[in-house]
């Protein structure tokens, strides 16, 4: 018997592959504002949540400023930037083999909830996620991923010593940490996670592989 049967995994970075999406839209939305970006828009911004990368970008936390910056990219993105996003190479065999084996799947997101919903149906991945997770699911909004995870766990009744987590940041890997997950890197994405990042404990996953995954 394999030794999981629930995985919950990230989504950007992981999954799919959203950064020219993305990047796209940011670019437009301070374009749109006149605001000027205070370092590059590059991938490596990619993966937090939206107001807390709009702020590292505008160097600016005032509500006015983000609340602009942030209708701003929702039109980008939401209004058709996000249907440039492409599912990494394997990702879909990975999924399905994964699903037919009966493995329970669940998307655990920093994403807002709306695009990432439309994401699933664009690939044709909605039927093989039991349920998505984002930060604003609920209002006010989860603080952290952590608390996001804890909140699946609890509400999907989902057995810790029979479930792991996949993402491509080390922001994921604490997560799973924090809720006693173990914690697959994925590292073909463009997370900040590297083989020779990994904390103890942490199992490298180096390309899409169902097998990997339930043999562990």
């Amino acid at each position: 018997m394999p030794r999981f049967d629930t995985l919950i995994f990230d989504l950007d970075g992981t999954l799919i592959d959203s950064a020219p999406a993305i990047l796209a839209s940011f670019r437009q939305a301070f374009d749109a504002t006149g605001i000027v970006p205070v370092r590059p828009i590059t991938a490596d911004i990619i993966g937090p949540p939206l107001n807390e990368t709009l702020g590292l970008l505008s160097g600016r936390d005032d509500d006015a400023t983000l609340g602009l910056l942030t209708d701003a990219f929702k039109q980008a993105y939401d209004g058709g930037g996000l249907r440039e996003t492409t599912a990494y190479a394997g990702v879909t065999a990975m999924l399905e083999a994964l699903h037919g084996r009966g493995v329970r799947l669940h998307i655990a997101t920093n994403k807002r909830l709306h695009p990432t919903r439309c994401i699933l149906e664009l690939l044709g991945w909605s039927h093989l996620f039991d349920t998505v997770y984002a930060l604003d699911m609920v209002e006010p909004r989860l603080p952290t991923k952590a608390a996001m995870i804890a909140r699946q766990l609890d509400e999907q009744h989902i057995d810790p010593h029979r479930a792991a987590y996949v993402g491509d940041r080390r922001e994921d890997g604490d997560a799973a940490q924090a809720n006693r997950l173990p914690f697959f890197a994925a590292t073909w994405g463009y997370g900040a996670l590297t083989p020779d990042a990994l904390e103890p404990g942490w199992q490298h996953l180096p390309t899409p592989d169902a097998e990997r995954l339930l043999s562990a």
